[in-house]
């Protein structure tokens, strides 16, 4: 649906353009913004390599499976219908620990391997469950202690101090994060009160 509706924006500047005779000015527009895409993205891969890099280590070195076990009693009660050690649990645990760092790049392959193995233990059915419900909205409004995104693109953009941005982001992320699981669990609560 969204494409569709994409496309018939498009179409309709397009439509409009010509009709008010400013075909050059979108032409220059198109080559302009495709140019600063490209000048973006390889800003922003630097930055992404880095931190995947430093993750990689963290790997390597145990800091990531240490987190994890910071992190597992909590994810356990946010969780109670997967099992502690199955695979969804690691793969919870994984994305929620690449959001932290700001690598949401990274953090959506995991989120799609913890929601297919929610999906598995909810019998393959195509409703969601709770926990599917939890994670999709604990994915969303994640804590973010390393904002790498945003920090690349005010780099790329010559920002005078790119990184002032980092205790905002902790502190909205951890805000939205509370607002999020507080919603969920109400809505939960509540869906089981009326059943």
């Amino acid at each position: 649906m969204v494409n569709y509706i994409w496309g018939f924006m498009i179409i309709i500047g397009f439509i409009f353009a010509l009709i008010n005779g400013t075909m050059a000015e979108v032409n220059k527009a198109i080559f302009d913004g495709a140019k600063e895409a490209v000048t973006l993205c390889i800003g922003l891969i630097s930055v992404l390599v880095f931190w995947l890099g430093m993750m990689r280590i963290a790997e390597e070195s145990g800091l990531l499976e240490r987190l994890s076990r910071l992190f597992r009693p909590l994810v356990k009660r946010l969780f109670p219908e997967v099992p502690v050690n199955h695979p969804a649990m690691g793969y919870i645990l994984s994305n929620m620990i690449s959001n932290m760092f700001g690598l949401g790049n990274a953090a959506t392959p995991l989120g799609i391997k913890a929601m297919e193995e929610l999906k598995k233990l909810n019998g393959g059915k195509n409703s969601a469950s709770r926990s599917m419900v939890t994670f999709l909205a604990i994915n969303t409004a994640s804590i973010t202690i390393i904002p790498t995104t945003v920090i690349a693109i005010r780099m790329n953009y010559h920002s005078a101090s790119p990184t002032e941005i980092v205790i905002p982001t902790i502190i909205a992320t951890i805000i939205s994060a509370i607002g999020a699981i507080l919603i969920d669990r109400y809505f939960y609560y509540r869906r089981n009160r009326k059943g």
